[in-house]
């Protein structure tokens, strides 16, 4: 047995308290600009080992900057990142990566054409003795990690079978399997249920409990007191403050981030629901859904709800036109109407907004302004075969605002917006369609408190003047506070109806769940 002497124990014993104190990730001054844009200005922040230290501020306050900072895929204009106690430069996320340090971005970043396996080892397959990949081995290194994790995913699954939910727990298993000592977090519960939060919280304390620094942005207060030790506030690119979790309130985190209060997070509004304008006749596409039906009137907020694999999103883009149904009626004015491209949906008054912003919804490499008028130059918006230009941008430019979307101007390119923004400017493109028929897919995710409450004014004040709202959300307050009917699905089928008045999460998870 190797005996250490006193000096060497003394030694680690001050190493150890050195990063208790100042943190095992210590951010000092830092700042980044971009054409334009002041992203951060002077910010701070300390990350102590064993602990979760959320990361807070509304859409285009800074947090995804600094965090691709401490990734290595930005580098700071000025300020000092130090690991372990140590000054460090971190030139790029590989180089992140072997200093102990991996990240979940909020936009996934698999690829698709891979396997679950492969998208998890890369760069670090294991070979054989003929130096080639030994994909058996890779295969169970990863069921080994699943297993440790429970996650119930086949290692050798494409990525892009998978559905949203199933990719970003792929995301996570991937941050996990590097052993690192700070483990970034952004936004990672955007896209899964209720009951796979509670599974990623279980991964998250085992972690802690191991000495992993996380860093956990999230949009949620709930998720904020049910696991985060500290947070610290960002606000316009600017550091705000830090404080125990223990010390605050929801309400003291949301004037810290917005700069005033938030009185009405959920501003339903009670308005006459009038005729049925879409209706929907056992809609069935064979293995994915079944016998569907339901009717949505003028002026309501039907919600739906539904864990994963409720096939939720994918009654929406058939509805759209995006995947058409095999058999079945969609009616609109108690006609019926086929459905078979969005352009057809457009042309009856329906607008989709996509759960998906980045491979569904956003063309990144375009600008802000191009993104919006892509739903909106119509015949109304063209004079003798040209666009009236002037009138759309100026359209454009007062929804971005409404919205207030984060942007130097509406030539910047949609891909250099924070994801909440990005969101934000798909809203503002379906809703100057004027629609008829408004279907949205998880329409705040990722989008901060503030912009949450504007959203929901925007959705039942558009449900005020008569616009007919399918509404899907992962979020039961969400859809408890903003819903008038709440339809649930459970793997394909209808669930069951749930008026405003009775309707719970215990009833609609007692649904959802059968």
């Amino acid at each position: 047995m190797t005996m250490v002497s006193a000096s060497t124990a003394a030694a680690v014993d001050r190493v150890k308290q050195r990063i208790d104190a100042e943190g095992i990730l210590a951010i000092r001054g830092i700042r980044k600009e971009f054409p334009g844009v002041l992203a951060l200005d002077d910010v701070q922040l300390k990350v102590r080992p064993g602990t979760v230290h959320a990361l807070m501020g509304e859409n285009g306050a800074g947090k995804s900057t600094l965090m691709k900072i401490i990734a290595g895929i930005y580098q700071p204009d000025a300020g000092e990142i130090t690991l372990r106690g140590k000054p460090v430069t971190l030139k790029s996320p590989l180089d992140a990566l072997e200093q102990g340090i991996s990240m979940i971005h909020q936009e996934l970043a698999l690829m698709n054409w891979m396997t679950v396996a492969e998208n998890i080892w890369i760069r670090r397959e294991p070979k054989n003795v003929f130096g080639l990949i030994d994909h058996g081995k890779m295969a169970r290194q990863t069921q080994e990690l699943f297993d440790r994790l429970n996650i119930r995913l086949d290692p050798l699954a494409m990525v892009s079978e998978l559905t949203v939910a199933q990719k970003q727990m792929v995301e996570i298993a991937k941050a996990v399997s590097h052993n690192s000592d700070v483990l970034i977090m952004d936004e990672p519960t955007s896209a899964i249920t209720e009951n796979e939060v509670a599974h990623l919280f279980t991964i998250i304390r085992d972690l802690r409990a191991r000495g992993v620094g996380i860093v956990y942005i999230t949009h949620k207060m709930s998720e904020l007191f049910e696991i985060a030790d500290e947070f610290t506030v960002f606000r316009d690119g600017k550091y705000v403050g830090t404080h125990s979790a223990l010390d605050v309130t929801r309400d003291d985190i949301i004037r810290m981030m917005v700069g005033r209060d938030i009185t009405d997070m959920f501003p339903k509004i009670d308005c006459p629901i009038g005729e049925v304008v879409l209706e929907a006749r056992n809609l069935t596409i064979p293995g994915v859904f079944h016998d569907v039906s339901f009717q949505l009137r003028k002026g309501e907020i039907l919600g739906l709800a539904g864990l994963v694999g409720s096939k939720r999103s994918n009654v929406a883009e058939a509805l759209f036109g995006v995947h058409p149904a095999s058999s079945g009626e969609v009616l609109i004015d108690g006609t019926p109407v086929q459905i078979t491209s969005p352009k057809v949906a457009m042309e009856h008054g329906m607008a989709f907004l996509t759960e998906d912003r980045k491979e569904t919804g956003c063309f990144l490499i375009l600008d802000c302004l191009e993104n919006i008028q892509t739903a909106l130059i119509t015949r109304d918006h063209v004079r003798f075969g040209f666009i009236d230009q002037k009138a759309v941008t100026k359209l454009a430019e007062d929804m971005a605002a409404k919205l207030r979307v984060k942007t130097p101007n509406l030539a910047e390119k949609v891909e250099n917006l924070s994801g909440g923004n990005q969101q934000k400017l798909l809203i503002a493109r379906w809703l100057l369609t004027k629609p008829r028929i408004l279907i949205l897919d998880e329409p705040t995710r990722g989008i901060d408190v503030g912009a949450k409450s504007e959203i929901h004014r925007l959705i039942t004040g558009l449900a005020s003047e008569g616009v007919a709202v399918l509404m899907i959300s992962s979020e039961l307050p969400e859809v408890l506070g903003m819903s008038d009917r709440i339809m649930v699905m459970h793997e394909g089928h209808v669930a069951g109806f749930l008026n405003r008045d009775e309707a719970d999460q215990v009833k609609i998870m007692d649904l959802a769940a059968r």
